[in-house]
């Protein structure tokens, strides 16, 4: 099966064919669409094409490798678009900021179907996914417009306390860089890059290690709809481009979804760390904890979903098992006639779940994990489970996993499924207290008691607790968030706007002339932060 998934050009649909090798050299800083001259970085697609020669991996074409210099040179336009506060932008009027926004959304919604492409092509989501990716992110840019709409007018009023008038609106932080993760390079990104921009910070962005050209696409949009430096493009290596801008001490606020080590390793760069507002989404080991009494079909669909949706390459994903002693032998029985029916094959291909892999190594790696889970007394139970072809691994579900082997604690990011038996639901529970992570963990059961218990005991140790349910983000509206090496900070749509900015009180002791000064300066616009403006 595996042997028979990569096609010759000829037969891939004319539709979803990539223009060949595509040269990006463009890179945007100050409003200015900059050539690079410099080395470029070749863009491997995770697709291999079958030719006369055999298998050949699709080169899609190549992005600039910047250096310290260009990368300074945006951070310089940052800086003085922010303007120590006093710049265009920081200054300007939430409702000013949200037209500038909406002309973006607006430019953005034009390149659906190259995105949509470039995500199938560079990292190899299946086109339901790379469609659903760029829906959900308009979305976003739609609700979070919607949100700060909500809070400007929740602070256009102004309050009287212990004889004291005030009022109390949110202002950017400043300069902020947004770093996103390649497995979801466009939605994630932008849900910390949108809500820094519509709060009035000025930012400097760089794209995910893959999932790169799928920016191209919308590099004129940015430089159309914002004006100069207040939103920077570049590209190149982490250690060549960002350790520079940490160092330099000028940022105010760093957004990064990626490893605990990275972003560990780059904030200690930083000169006053006290001073940089971090938000951050990092590694996790989610569990799912399957009681014996659970609903064995809810159990079953949720935990394949929950764990091989885009081949497990969601921080999101159930990356372990747990399951009673009484019902492993059903359960695995089932689940893994559920993983072999799963369709592999490229993203444009009707009902396809299991695609290529675009890590390089990444393969090996989880070899590696697989040929060690064997050496401590686990094996793979699904029929052709671990089978590989080029950047192809098939999902392995590995039974019975214990604490001695890797997999048991280090995030694989891939198509692997540890099963972990177990007789005492303490032994599930003690994984949960000892483990680094602390992102989510899901509770399979119809008890309520069970539930309700085992609720109060994770509810201290996760940021989310989901009930027969896999882990997931959204709803973009709930918190997102997690504890330990998990997270740093809250997103979702209000908690973003709140994480970029902070609340502004100007006060004054509540007696006749103060209420004629608040009032003159009301009634005559002589001001653009005391205002009782309401956005409809």
């Amino acid at each position: 099966m595996i042997e028979s998934i990569f096609k010759s050009e000829e037969d891939i649909p004319k539709e979803y064919i990539p223009t060949k090798n595509i040269i990006q050299k463009e890179y945007l800083i100050n409003g200015e669409m900059r050539i690079w001259d410099g080395p470029l970085n070749e863009v491997m697609s995770p697709i291999f094409v079958k030719e006369k020669e055999g298998l050949k991996q699709r080169v899609l074409g190549s992005t600039p490798l910047l250096t310290e210099k260009e990368s300074m040179q945006a951070l310089d336009a940052a800086v003085a678009a922010y303007d120590m506060g006093h710049g265009y932008w920081p200054t300007l009027s939430v409702g000013s900021r949200i037209e500038y926004i909406e002309r973006f959304l607006s430019k953005m919604k034009e390149k659906r179907s190259k995105v949509v492409n470039l995500l199938m092509w560079e990292i190899g989501k299946n086109l339901k996914d790379s469609e659903k990716e760029f829906d959900r992110t308009c979305d976003y840019i739609e609700d979070t417009v919607k949100g700060l709409k909500e809070l400007d007018r929740r602070s256009s009023g102004f309050e009287v306390e212990q004889g004291v008038i005030g009022q109390i609106r949110r202002v950017p932080l400043g300069v902020a860089l947004c770093m996103g993760p390649y497995n979801y390079p466009l939605n994630e990104t932008f849900s910390t890059l949108i809500p820094a921009l519509i709060m009035g910070n000025t930012v400097i962005f760089k794209p995910a290690k893959f999932g790169v050209l799928l920016i191209k696409p919308l590099l004129q949009a940015f430089q159309e709809s914002f004006p100069a430096g207040v939103i920077n493009i570049i590209y190149g290596r982490g250690r060549a481009t960002v350790g520079a801008l940490m160092a330099s001490g000028k940022l105010d606020v760093f957004a990064f979804i990626g490893t605990n080590k990275g972003a560990n390793d780059l904030k200690k760069l930083h000169p006053k760390p006290h001073r940089l507002r971090s938000i951050l989404g990092l590694d996790a080991k989610n569990p799912a904890i399957v009681l014996p009494d659970a609903d064995m079909d809810v159990a079953i669909d949720e935990c394949i979903a929950g764990s091989l949706s885009f081949n497990g390459q969601r921080c999101t994903a159930l990356k372990i098992l747990f399951l009673h002693s009484s019902i492993v032998e059903e359960f695995n029985q089932r689940f893994i006639e559920r993983v072999n029916a799963l369709k592999a094959g490229l993203p444009w291909e009707d009902g396809v779940s299991l695609t290529p892999l675009p890590e390089p190594g990444k393969v090996d790696y989880l070899n590696d994990l697989v040929e060690d889970a064997g050496e401590h007394g686990a094996a793979i139970i699904n029929e052709g489970g671990g089978a590989s072809n080029e950047t192809f691994f098939f999902p392995a579900v590995l039974y019975p996993v214990n604490e001695k082997m890797k997999v048991y604690t280090e995030e694989q990011f891939g198509p692997i499924v540890p099963i972990v038996p177990y007789d005492d639901e303490q032994e599930a529970i003690d994984y949960v207290v000892n483990s680094n992570f602390g992102q989510q963990l899901s509770i399979f059961s119809n008890d309520s008691k069970t539930i309700g218990r085992l609720v109060d005991v994770f509810s201290n140790q996760v940021g989310r607790i989901n009930i027969n349910a896999q882990c997931q983000r959204g709803p973009d509206t709930f918190p997102f968030n997690g504890r330990k090496d998990s997270a740093e900070g809250t997103l979702s749509v209000s908690d973003a706007l709140r994480v970029f900015s902070i609340r502004i009180l100007v006060a004054a002791k509540y007696n006749d002339s103060s209420k004629q000064i608040i009032n003159d300066i009301v009634s005559n616009g002589e001001s653009a932060f005391l205002t009782r403006d309401y956005i409809f």
